[in-house]
């Protein structure tokens, strides 16, 4: 099995990273699980890197714990991002075709002319997501290639991150021994494991809920349509019950893992269980009831925001398919319940798939790995760019090096030209 074939998704949480390695046969392209890594992590708040070393050590073992696993070494990864500091904006262009019909050139400089959007130095883009093109003022086009007309437009989301945020990431990563092929937006990933291409098609809304944020994602017509993120998550649900009980915060996550539920009506049987005493005091116990009455205004509170920022982006009355939850936070028993109460419409928890059923395959169905599983497959989808774009960065690397020699002063075009020239040239 060559290297191309291997793609590893790394998803750096506000409590947890998550390392899944995937491997795609190139004659059938059957898709295997074959290593995966989770550790604790404390480097982080609210999605965002806030002590590299913390955060590079849990990387490092995460992924030493799925090298093991596969006997792969891994080199390189897709990784996620989130946190409140990601944004969202519309941009346009236009483009006048080459012929009487729009060719895949037309299209190429049109998304290029999409990515011109001005943003300030602060800023880096994420992804540019074509969301309509026009050809000649007729709208709702969804593919124009082939085509017949002169001008060609399109309206596109433009996602964006802040620029230090971003490179601590890079930072990270550099520390934990690997390269980065790109940073993914990470509902944009988790949608790639969850959801089915009907779900997008018609309209769903995605909620996924990690340990610091959640992260809302809206699909239209196969197309991300709005994107926000709310910065409360499971580990506000833990540090109120622990400031509730006067517990540690390990103590406090493994309650409201193994007793927790977040709506009333999914308590079938009302059980009492024992709370850990702090400081030699005898333990306590707690009806699963009043543990509920805890988590459940919290959660309700998660998805209340939710609800807001989905009827903001305009699209409420379009979402036939529902909302899908995904996330760890998806494991809170009756977080499917509580959502079905609020959102008033289909509710499903997100479960990867897409792989085959092989043992580490039943490993990684779970709400949990959403994001690293869609890491993996963003990787698998656009692999063939990432290999352009590193032979780019050799051919750049080789350039640098003649640049030296006084008789060629000029050879050197530089990284963002290449990568140019390569898109205009498709």
């Amino acid at each position: 099995m060559n290297s191309s074939s291997i793609h590893v998704g790394l998803d750096i949480g506000t409590t947890k990273v998550c390392v899944v390695i995937a491997s795609v046969d190139g004659t059938s392209g059957r898709v295997d699980i074959i290593g995966t890594g989770i550790a604790p992590c404390d480097g982080l708040k609210r999605g965002v890197v806030t002590n590299i070393g913390k955060t590079a050590d849990a990387i490092k073992v995460a992924l030493e714990k799925a090298e093991q696993q596969s006997g792969y070494q891994i080199g390189r990864v897709v990784v996620g991002i989130s946190g409140d500091h990601v944004r969202s904006t519309t941009t346009r262009a236009i483009v006048s075709t080459s012929s009487a019909e729009v060719s895949d050139k037309d299209i190429n400089r049109l998304h290029h002319e999409l990515r011109q959007v001005r943003i300030t130095p602060d800023r880096r883009i994420l992804h540019v997501i074509p969301q309509d093109y026009i050809i000649d003022g007729q709208d709702g086009i969804s593919d124009p290639h082939g085509m017949s007309g002169k001008r060609l437009e399109a309206l596109a989301l433009v996602i964006t991150a802040a620029e230090s945020a971003v490179e601590n990431i890079y930072k990270c990563c550099e520390r934990a021994g690997v390269d980065v092929d790109a940073v993914v937006l990470q509902p944009l990933a988790s949608a790639l494991a969850v959801l089915e291409d009907v779900e997008r098609e018609v309209g769903v809304g995605l909620i996924d809920i990690g340990g610091g944020t959640t992260d809302i994602a809206i699909f239209k017509d196969n197309v991300l349509r709005a994107s926000s993120i709310v910065a409360i998550a499971g580990q506000k649900v833990t540090d109120d019950i622990t400031a509730v009980l006067g517990i540690r915060s390990i103590d406090a996550e493994k309650i409201k893992v193994e007793q927790g539920h977040a709506a009333s009506e999914s308590i079938h049987r009302d059980e009492y269980f024992q709370i850990p005493g702090v400081a030699g005091r005898s333990p306590q116990e707690l009806s699963k009831s009043v543990l509920c009455q805890i988590i459940e205004p919290r959660v309700e509170e998660t998805f209340e925001h939710a609800i807001e920022k989905i009827v903001k982006s305009g699209y409420a009355h379009s979402l036939s398919a529902g909302v899908v939850i995904t996330g760890g936070g998806a494991l809170l028993k009756g977080t499917d319940t509580l959502a079905q109460r609020l959102f008033r419409m289909q509710v499903a928890i997100g479960i990867p798939r897409g792989f085959s059923s092989d043992a580490l395959a039943k490993e990684v169905s779970t709400p949990l790995y959403a994001t690293a599983v869609g890491l993996t497959l963003y990787s698998m989808k656009h692999s063939s760019e990432f290999e352009q774009l590193n032979i780019l960065q050799e051919k750049q690397s080789t350039n640098q090096t003649i640049e030296t020699i006084p008789d060629e002063p000029k050879k050197r075009k530089g990284l963002l030209g290449n990568v140019i020239q390569w898109f205009e040239n498709l």
